[in-house]
């Protein structure tokens, strides 16, 4: 008998019966507030004015109205890069011990962004909740007595001066409790290892000594991980290595469309659980079984706003145009796109963090990511977003049954007429590219009216060429790195497809 996860798993329990939710609407003004009142008297609270904003009836509202819309570019423009010029209370009252660099989705240039310990500790306490919410999932006794992989970032940060950068999941891996290193893997040692292949390989040699009862991490790079341990053992599935295996929790990424193709890796189902961990904050985690959906964190210190996702709000860059209007959590809808906008407890103000979203169910606060605001391809008014696009390769999975883990695409003009250009991952031989054209081109026509329109218009056809999955990572180790919070770009501009097009034609020229 299971004595130690029988004693966990009460205790869980318990906790989950004790905790209460708040008020969200409540915790989402008091965490506001105490923002302001923390950042009161940093140059940038002075320069807005918080003072000010405090004293108004209306916090929220003042709020909104004073302080601009920001994204990271802007942001560090303005104010971060006097952090680096070794200032101190800048949009945050002191300096950060950390910085989260995130080379993101759109380039090779790492973006920095300030981690502060009060956000060191607001990601420990969602974790804490995360944990909480495992009460719900009906998991045996045993289970709590199993280790946890964490395939993350490198967790031998880099000192500078006088803080430390990494990945935000080598800076959470890095502070991981006593008590818990136990059940860490693939243990300090091996997490410390910068170079990803020979991180992996290590993985993969010791996999055999670990009892690994649940996963953690970005599913690409998961997936590419199971692999090596599967070939490595000469197996056919990740439990004939791990047999209690039994949850799976992915990182910031929607799981579904690579669903297919990690269910492959498994000799029987597990249960899959979302969260949200961005390189700005832990925001979000699934609380029950019966959705995919994740529940917002709204009394941790984040505070929350929603731009309707909109063509005339949206720059071409992602970013949100100055007049675009800001939704209150109180007057959010189910079923609509919004943009999401974070202010956070590391001096992110009004902050971008580039996701879309929407409310799967307002009540409890439930949402889904569907996409990234420079992932929305509206060239010709087509107005595809990412969702839309991982419906449309499901439905080819489906249709064609196959595995397709990886796709990219760009509207690109051939002889002055707009075409949609996709490159699907998939290890499936003998398709024919045509007919995978016409069945995603009818799968999008049928999903979204506007890119029916466009079909009709502007928008002359859809063609797709078929490639390797393996050629994705290793673009991503090309144009910026392997493994961590690293995530493929789904929509590319015409000059980086173009250089997309030029390394795959080199890759499959040298194979």
């Amino acid at each position: 008998m299971a004595i130690v996860g029988s004693i966990i798993k009460g205790l869980i329990e318990l906790r989950d019966k004790i905790v209460s939710e708040p008020d969200a609407e409540k915790a989402q003004l008091d965490v506001l507030k105490n923002l302001l009142e923390k950042a009161k008297n940093t140059a940038f609270g002075k320069h807005y004015k918080f003072e000010e904003i405090l004293a108004e009836d209306d916090i929220p509202k003042a709020y909104a109205e004073r302080v601009p819309y920001f994204d990271y570019n802007k942001l560090n423009d303005e104010w971060w890069h006097r952090l680096h010029e070794g200032e101190e209370d800048i949009t945050w009252p002191g300096r950060p011990p950390y910085f989260a660099l995130s080379s993101g989705t759109t380039g090779k240039t790492s973006k920095r962004i300030p981690v502060s310990e009060e956000m060191v500790e607001a990601i420990r306490q969602a974790g804490i909740k995360q944990i909480g919410a495992l009460s719900n999932f009906d998991l045996p006794s045993d289970f709590f007595e199993k280790e946890i992989m964490m395939l993350g970032s490198s967790t031998d940060l880099h000192k500078e001066g006088d803080h430390k950068e990494g990945e935000i999941s080598g800076i959470s891996a890095s502070r991981i409790p006593f008590w818990f290193r136990g059940y860490y893997k693939p243990g300090e040692e091996i997490a410390s290892i910068e170079d990803w292949d020979e991180r992996v390989q290590k993985i993969a040699e010791n996999a055999k000594n670990w009892d690994i009862g649940a996963l953690t991490g970005i599913p690409s790079w998961m997936e590419l991980m199971l692999k090596k341990v599967i070939e490595h053992h000469k197996v056919k599935n990740i439990h004939e290595v791990w047999p209690n295996l039994q949850v799976y929790t992915s990182g910031g990424v929607a799981f579904e469309p690579y669903e297919k193709s990690f269910n492959s890796l498994l000799a029987f189902p597990i249960t899959v659980i979302d969260t949200y961990l961005a390189s700005e904050g832990f925001l979000a985690y699934q609380q029950r079984p019966e959705t995919h959906s994740m529940k917002l964190i709204l009394d941790n210190g984040v505070y929350f706003e929603f731009v309707p996702f909109k063509p005339e709000y949206v720059n071409e860059d992602g970013s949100i145009k100055d007049n675009a209007p800001v939704i209150s959590l109180a007057d959010v809808k189910e079923e609509e796109d919004y943009i999401l906008l974070i202010t956070t407890v590391s001096g992110a103000w009004r902050y971008l963090i580039g996701d879309t979203i929407k409310f799967t169910d307002v009540e409890r606060h439930e949402i889904k990511i569907t996409g990234r605001t420079k992932f929305f391809l509206n060239v010709v008014g087509s107005q595809l977003s990412v969702n839309k696009m991982n419906d449309a390769v499901q439905e080819l999975e489906k249709k064609f049954d196959i595995e397709i883990p990886e796709f990219t695409l760009a509207a690109v003009r051939i002889e002055g007429e707009f075409y949609h250009s996709w490159y699907l991952g998939t290890d499936a031989h003998d398709l024919d590219d045509k007919e995978l054209a016409d069945a995603l081109d009818q799968a999008l026509m049928d999903a979204n009216k506007n890119y029916k329109v466009a079909r009709s218009k502007a928008l002359k056809g859809v063609k797709v060429k078929t490639i390797s999955p393996d050629l994705f990572p290793e673009w991503n180790a090309a144009n910026k790195k392997k493994g961590g919070q690293v995530k493929m770009e789904k929509v590319m501009n015409e000059e980086k497809f173009a250089q997309w097009e030029e390394f795959i034609k080199e890759q499959l020229a040298s194979r």
